[in-house]
């Protein structure tokens, strides 16, 4: 209970800092603004998982949440492990990847993840921005001095086709970023990814999944409100969604 004291009074404390408006990525004729955290602060795990229990998120250093001045579309959205249970497609592609092997590990630079997350870059957004060969804006995918970030990594025999890049909060499992094997969509492994976390969190009894943000009207991020039962941060408190059908 103290310590939990403390880490409120750091929260309370802190310094929090608006970004400039700039068009929403999501949403068309939307302007997209963020409040985070001072840069300055020497973050902590601890800090870090009380702010993600009230909706921020991490990239790479920066802890912020979306704070836009006429739109509240954006929701933190995590799954309650206890309550989750596959449904019939989540069933499928658990089935369709039963022949993948699941390795655990610290965070850091390798070449064949590199690759692998310029693929599916190039297949998810090419022609855009985000399309270009810089290992730097990679590996801030990942980067933090602070931060407890894993990478879980599937492998076909010896052949790494999907990663997802994973916080461990101190109540909960943050999914940062999955990426994975253009060729392979059919197999759902960006599901898959989401369900391995989930039964990874139940094996260590840990209560919560964050999923980040989502969008109820964004297509991109639809798949995120199939991991029912889940529940939005409305800003003071975490709702229950539908029971599940």
């Amino acid at each position: 209970m103290q310590q939990n004291d403390a880490i409120e009074s750091q929260v309370k404390s802190l310094r929090f800092f608006l970004t400039a408006a700039h068009d929403c990525h999501y949403l068309v004729d939307q302007q997209s603004m963020s409040v985070f955290v001072d840069p300055q602060y020497r973050m902590t795990n601890p800090v870090y998982s009380h702010l993600s229990s009230i909706g921020f998120r991490r990239s790479g250093q920066h802890v912020y949440r979306p704070h836009c001045p006429a739109c509240s579309a954006c929701l933190p959205l995590r799954v309650p492990v206890s309550s989750f249970s596959p449904n019939r497609s989540q069933r499928r592609i658990i089935k369709a990847n039963a022949h993948l092997s699941m390795k655990v590990v610290r965070a850091s630079f390798e070449e064949k993840h590199y690759r692998l997350y310029r693929r599916y870059m190039h297949w998810r957004h090419a022609g855009s921005g985000m399309d270009t060969d810089d290992p730097e804006a990679y590996h801030n995918l990942f980067a933090s001095s602070w931060a407890d970030t894993w990478m879980y990594c599937f492998y076909a025999n010896d052949k790494v086709v999907a990663v997802a890049i994973t916080d461990h909060l101190d109540n909960g499992l943050s999914a940062v970023y999955t990426f994975y094997e253009p060729t392979l969509i059919n197999q759902g492994l960006g599901t898959f990814a989401v369900l391995s976390q989930i039964q990874r969190a139940e094996d260590a009894n840990i209560p919560f999944v964050y999923l980040g943000y989502w969008i109820e009207a964004s297509d991109k991020m639809a798949y995120k409100s199939g991991f029912k039962p889940y529940q939005t941060f409305t800003g003071t408190s975490w709702e229950n969604s539908h029971p599940k059908v």
